[in-house]
């Protein structure tokens, strides 16, 4: 990934964060007829590696999980709050006129080996921890239990599991840190007026973020 000093985010605890935040990620592997990427949502284990542990799992169906070169890194991509930045939101063009648009955006890509697990069990943790972590933002959380057994564990013998040890992991959150005070203001500003959810959250972002120290 190109990254800029400015956009470089090497905090582990950040990047995580995001993977936990936004856990939809896409997973590209190198298979037999070029590369092959699909959107799975995926479990973080922080404790299980250095670097933390992805859990996921897809439809036998799916051939990606049969295809795919083990000698080569799996790519997990998970995506943050993204939004367009118009030059009318400057400061500087106002002064000079000399800016541009841009797009601001947050993401991590993870790498490792992917490994195929094919155990009930380890299907069941990998499900169980994933509906909990979402459930417990619900007013009414679902629980496994909720379903029969004997339903569960028809479903579980359609899908099959990978795990991925991040072996490693780069972080870019581009939120205007390489722009003056004035313009990141304005940036936070105009993005605070709109009426899309993201464009508030990436407002958020852009203050939380701050300058980078190459822009001071």
């Amino acid at each position: 990934m190109y990254q800029p000093p400015h956009f470089r985010q090497e905090r582990l605890e950040v990047q995580h964060e995001l993977i936990r935040s936004h856990p939809l990620g896409m997973l590209v592997t190198l298979g037999s007829a070029g590369l092959v990427a699909n959107p799975l949502p995926f479990w973080l284990d922080a404790s299980a590696s250095s670097l933390g542990t992805l859990r996921a799992h897809l439809s036998r169906a799916n051939t990606q999980w049969r295809d795919f070169d083990s000698t080569r890194e799996a790519l997990v991509i998970f995506q943050s709050v993204e939004a367009y930045v118009t030059p009318s939101w400057y400061e500087t063009k106002r002064e000079t006129g000399k800016v541009v648009p841009t797009w601001n955006y947050a993401v991590v890509q993870a790498y490792g080996a992917m490994k195929v697990v094919d155990d009930p069990a380890w299907l069941m943790r990998q499900i169980t921890e994933m509906t909990q972590g979402q459930e417990a933002r619900q007013t009414e959380p679902w629980s496994m239990d909720d379903a029969p057994a004997s339903f569960v564990a028809a479903q579980l013998k359609g899908i099959i599991g990978v795990e991925i040890e991040i072996t490693r992991i780069e972080g870019k959150w581009k939120v205007s840190q390489n722009r003056p005070e004035a313009d990141r203001r304005g940036v936070a500003e105009g993005l605070r007026t709109s009426e899309d959810d993201a464009a508030r959250r990436m407002a958020e972002l852009v203050e939380a973020f701050g300058p980078s120290p190459a822009s001071t």
